[in-house]
């Protein structure tokens, strides 16, 4: 494994491109601010270098919050977002620090939407990012690089990527949802009776109880190992 001061790249630092694409972002964008000691420690478990965009929210930012904080953007991590890239992939991508994952988790939303970068289990187009939904638990080819994704998270049309998975008064309960949390709904999104967002039930689990429920519900269907 890479030194942090190998990881560290201070003549073509990426996050000052990534600070671009906030100031001009149309959807609201929250930066979470840093612990130094855990970016560091976070960077070093990533194994990416800073002059990637991934590699500068993870040494810069505790996180990044976007649309009210539907969509978390995982960085070192910080109270309202209490998870680490790395830490939040080990046991569940990788077991051991330095390890090529089949994909790794990047972000995720309030309704326990994930998304990851494929390793090369998810298709043929490793580096590019998939979103398991959580209306039919399947990974869905976003067909973006992780640059092209948070472009999409700053300026996308998330109104209509999200269409008919968002409530009448969201944006209120959301920005009061922990970042280490995500919506359950019952029924589920992805049955006959859980397809409108309006009339089922909800309730915040860890976001760590939800993967693993829909990891296992897709081993249970049949779609996922």
């Amino acid at each position: 494994m890479r030194t942090v001061e190998e990881l560290i790249n201070t003549k073509e630092p990426g996050w000052q491109y990534v600070k671009e694409w906030i100031d001009s972002a149309t959807n609201k964008v929250e930066i979470l601010p840093c612990n130094p000691e855990k970016g560091k420690d976070a960077l070093y478990k990533t194994q990416v270098t800073t002059r990637s965009p991934m590699g500068a929210i993870i040494y810069m930012t505790g996180g990044l919050l976007v649309d009210h904080g539907w969509i978390r953007i995982l960085g070192s991590g910080h109270a309202r977002l209490n998870r680490t890239l790395p830490d939040w992939n080990k046991g569940k991508t990788f077991n051991e620090f330095g390890e090529q994952p089949p994909y790794l988790l990047v972000a995720d939303d309030a309704i326990g939407g994930f998304f990851a970068i494929n390793g090369g289990v998810l298709g043929n187009d490793p580096g590019k990012v998939y979103y398991l939904a959580p209306d039919n638990l399947e990974w869905e080819a976003m067909d973006m690089t992780y640059s092209d994704f948070l472009s999409f998270c700053f300026t996308g049309d998330l109104n209509k990527f999200y269409e008919n998975l968002r409530w009448k008064g969201w944006e209120k309960e959301v920005e009061q949802l922990d970042g280490a949390k995500v919506y359950n709904f019952y029924p589920f999104l992805w049955t006959k009776e859980g397809e409108d967002i309006n009339t089922v039930s909800r309730k915040p689990v860890p976001a760590e109880e939800q993967y693993s429920l829909n990891m296992s519900t897709r081993v249970q269907l049949g779609i996922g190992h």
